[in-house]
């Protein structure tokens, strides 16, 4: 390669946050979201007036109030995170003499996909790898993500090359890295309790149309607790933010939690592997809405388990990704 131009670049992309923790700005990043057919298929006839005049009048500022406690001195908890592992991967690309630009972007809001394209194009970058930050695919994430990418570049003259990544939701150093976390929280607690796996819900219909995101959280919940040595009656799958009255994914977190309590399991610890940073809905409704759950339904210890976030574990599978996926252009690194 010609001295100082990258190898090749990275786009890490989450989901979004809005800019800021006020009605204004989640009201601007919920419009964005949740008129995305990917994420809310109805017919539009029928849901944009439900959103128009009922959700975006009624949501944004209750929202922005759960925001304003999670939100970090530096910005959203999802922004920040995902920065601050970009750098801690990027650090040890530079440790090994690799020219690997990273950047962040959100497939809703901003930083947006367009602009971390422009960002890795001004830095000489003219192939890059697409790393959803969702280990288990869904046509709710992952593929939005695919169709930002390509609608972001339609009306460009000269496209990168590209590689997408598609999930790693059976990778081994992703399970390792989520079976060290919990062997990190049992030690620091002094004691193993129950675990709950729970993942962000989707409608059921979306499954029965062909989506894999069931069957890919089944395998990481069953893998970990193999890596753990758990037997059955220690943990238990659940997904949770089911919205509206259409049936979602089951089983439901909250009645999961009440269903534990009167079991008899009092002592809980809950971890969400679909989240690679932590974000609003870890921060606020696993760790203080769903404890309220179990603890009003006779639960007595219960402690969320962080997300991966920007550990050492969680640096190691995303530079192995990375690598992995970018062997036809440095086949010699």
């Amino acid at each position: 390669m010609t001295e100082n131009k990258p190898d090749f670049g990275v786009l890490l992309i989450n989901l979004g946050t809005p800019d800021a923790p006020t009605a204004n700005a989640v009201k601007t990043y919920l419009r964005e979201f949740l008129s995305d057919p990917r994420v809310v298929d109805l017919n539009p006839l029928i849901w944009k007036p439900i959103l128009n005049l009922v959700i975006l009048n009624i949501r944004p500022k209750k929202v922005a109030e759960l925001y304003k406690k999670a939100w970090f001195e530096d910005g959203s908890p999802l922004l920040v995170l995902g920065k601050r592992l970009a750098q801690k991967v990027g650090a040890n690309f530079d440790d090994e003499n690799l020219n690997i630009p990273l950047v962040n972007a959100m497939t809703y809001g901003t930083p947006s996909i367009a602009e971390g394209l422009d960002d890795l194009r001004k830095q000489g970058v003219d192939k890059v790898v697409i790393l959803p930050m969702y280990p288990q695919f869904s046509g709710t994430t992952t593929a939005a993500v695919y169709d930002a990418v390509f609608k972001a570049l339609s009306k460009s003259s000269d496209w990168p090359s590209l590689h997408f990544i598609r999930d790693y939701a059976n990778h081994p150093l992703y399970i390792k890295a989520l079976a060290n976390s919990v062997r990190n929280q049992w030690e620091a607690q002094g004691e193993q309790r129950h675990l709950l796996f729970s993942y962000h819900g989707i409608p059921k219909r979306y499954v029965s149309n062909g989506d894999p995101y069931e069957k890919h959280c089944n395998e990481t919940s069953k893998l970990v607790a193999e890596e753990l040595g758990l037997n059955e009656s220690q943990w238990t799958h659940s997904y949770q933010s089911r919205f509206g009255r259409e049936e979602w994914l089951k089983p439901y977190a909250d009645e999961t939690l009440k269903t534990l309590a009167q079991n008899g399991i009092k002592s809980l610890n809950v971890i969400s592997p679909a989240f690679a940073v932590d974000c609003l809905e870890t921060l606020e409704e696993i760790c203080f809405e769903l404890k309220e759950v179990f603890e009003e339904a006779g639960g007595e210890k219960y402690d969320y388990i962080p997300a991966l976030n920007d550990n050492d574990d969680h640096v190691a599978l995303y530079r192995s990704l990375i690598l992995e996926n970018s062997s036809q252009w440095c086949p010699d690194k």
